[in-house]
């Protein structure tokens, strides 16, 4: 079970490392890795176990914030529906998105990160997706809203990249013309 002393923090350098492709068939050590980062995701989400555990909520972990530099990473979130997007990503990548951009108008957050920082961290709205699952069955998924950015989000990760890098510096707030806030 993955706990709070597992995930890693900003300044560690495996963060800003780009994560290594995965090949099939993974092995046990790593389909259990992929299946431990959803389960984080689902016991973090769950009242009784984040309190129990001491976790911090979360709906996306990337491999390299437990300090493996590898390309995979677990989402747990509803969509703009409701419906329960959960899942599994090996080797993702956007094959195609938007020009209209959509942020999280209170700011992300991160597991990696023990701070708040304020800004908008504009993103493309739509995004078309394709990853592998564990068992090397390929996706292709269109995402909108919140799971298009926690996707982005989670990528990042595997490119060494923090949400944080996004902000404009000089002005954290700042409107981009083709950008809009998520409804909550």
């Amino acid at each position: 079970m993955i706990l709070m002393h597992d995930i890693i923090r900003e300044g560690n350098p495996t963060l800003r490392a780009v994560a290594k492709n995965l090949s099939f068939p993974l092995t046990e050590e790593e389909k259990k890795l992929g299946e431990d980062l959803l389960q984080f995701l689902i016991n973090s989400q769950d009242v009784e176990l984040a309190d129990k555990h001491g976790l911090r909520s979360g709906i996306g972990i990337a491999a390299p914030q437990v300090d493996v530099s590898k390309r995979m990473f677990a989402l747990h979130l509803p969509d703009s529906a409701g419906k329960q997007i959960s899942l599994i990503a090996v080797n993702p990548k956007i094959v195609s998105h938007s020009v209209e951009e959509a942020y999280v108008p209170s700011g992300e957050g991160c597991l990696s990160v023990d701070r708040d920082v304020p800004g908008y961290v504009p993103r493309p709205a739509r995004i078309t997706v394709k990853f592998f699952t564990l068992d090397g069955e390929e996706k292709k998924m269109r995402l909108k809203g919140l799971p298009a950015i926690a996707f982005q989000h989670e990528l990042d990760h595997l490119n060494g990249v923090m949400f944080y890098d996004h902000i404009n510096k000089d002005n954290p707030f700042e409107k981009k013309p083709n950008a809009n806030p998520l409804e909550d």
